[in-house]
């Protein structure tokens, strides 16, 4: 088959690898040079412990196979299988993390609850004050900036595929036919849409009540730390927006201990993890209500510093780079992708929200299955 992919993030690049790997013919179009949206804005996580059970779980558990798979062989992807923590500090957040790992499905994520000494023992890095520690094993990391970049130089050389970057995709043509912002048409026997947060445009022409809105976040990355931090951290401030927490436990730290005002205000929760040259991606926050603002406010990031600084028990390197991210997410969160026919042999794939690093290898393999590829 000849498929025609749209989008080089991570969504796009995964349906391109896909394709080429069941022996047919890509041509990959992206309308920036190379990908600048979510999908590089990232922390890289491929998050398992906070997923839904059920159908989320399941996609993010075989994306999670699948990453180590492409891993192995695209080595420049920098993946590594270097699990999570979530910190606790009382007894409350602890109860939350005891009631998920008594989770059905608490082995399939790999939970088992630590004291602060076990924790310690899994990352030394971590030497300031808190009581335990929610471990996920299944949790992973990829570098985002270049994961793409190296995902397309292995499918370059594949010989089956062709990428074209700054195009714009503008029409759909008849069937399985599109027209760029150069005139050209390019035809083939599938088309795939995976354009991520831009749902103006085309997109809006195709699919004008499409069920999905864009997301911000902020997010920073700062200097080297000096010393490996072992696994990715989050605080327990990630159990408020996470569904697998979800329990009487957390209730009662909701009603019971509120989110400090800054965290509170911007929706925020600590994720952290290190980047291969030893800096640390911290985040992050989540705004819901466009048009968004152009530029970065400094109150989350200050509060961001003190809350790493409370669990590295030291202070924070020199902060190096601040940005800003969107990304689109089906308004029926339970839902892991929206994905929607135009017409015969043209597919829109968008909208997986927080877990497109995390769920990509696996949502692609469902379009290529359910396409026939």
């Amino acid at each position: 088959m000849r498929v025609i992919v749209v989008g080089a993030g991570v969504l796009g690049t995964m349906h391109a690898l896909h394709a080429v790997e069941r022996g047919h013919q890509v041509l990959h179009i992206e309308r920036e040079a190379e990908a600048r949206g979510a999908s590089v804005r990232n922390f890289g996580q491929i998050w398992v412990s906070g997923r839904a059970g059920g159908e989320e779980l399941h996609t993010a558990l075989r994306a999670r196979e699948l990453w180590e798979g492409i891993g192995e062989r695209v080595p420049g992807l920098g993946f590594r299988a270097i699990g999570s923590l979530t910190i606790v500090k009382n007894a409350a957040e602890r109860a939350v993390a005891e009631a998920a790992a008594r989770r059905p499905d608490a082995a399939a994520r790999g939970y088992r609850l630590l004291d602060a000494e076990e924790a310690r023992t899994l990352n030394p890095a971590l030497r300031g004050e808190f009581t335990g520690a929610l471990w996920c094993e299944r949790d992973a990391a990829v570098e985002p900036r270049i994961a793409q970049r190296a995902l397309k130089a292995a499918l370059l050389e594949s010989g089956r595929y062709r990428y074209l970057g700054g195009r714009e995709v503008r029409e759909v043509v008849g069937e399985r036919a599109v027209r760029d912002d150069h005139g050209e048409v390019h035809h083939g026997d599938a088309v795939v849409l995976c354009t991520g947060a831009w749902l103006g445009g085309l997109v809006r022409e195709l699919f004008p009540e499409l069920p999905v809105r864009r997301v911000r976040l902020q997010m920073m990355q700062t200097d080297p730390l000096g010393e490996p931090l072992t696994t990715s951290v989050a605080d327990a401030d990630s159990f408020r927006y996470y569904p697998a927490y979800r329990s009487d436990a957390l209730d009662a730290l909701n009603a019971g201990q509120a989110q400090a005002p800054t965290a509170a205000a911007h929706k925020m929760q600590l994720l952290m993890v290190q980047r291969a040259d030893g800096g640390l991606t911290i985040g992050d926050t989540h705004e819901y209500e466009a048009p968004f603002a152009f530029d970065t406010v400094e109150e989350p990031y200050e509060h961001l510093t003190g809350v790493v600084e409370s669990v590295l028990g030291r202070p924070l390197p020199r902060i190096r780079h601040r940005w800003a991210g969107v990304y689109a997410q089906c308004t029926d969160t339970a839902r892991v992708v929206h994905r929607q026919q135009a017409r015969d042999g043209v597919w829109l794939v968008t909208g997986p929200g927080g877990r497109g690093m995390t769920c990509a290898p696996a949502i692609a393999e469902t379009t290529a299955n359910e396409l026939g590829w």
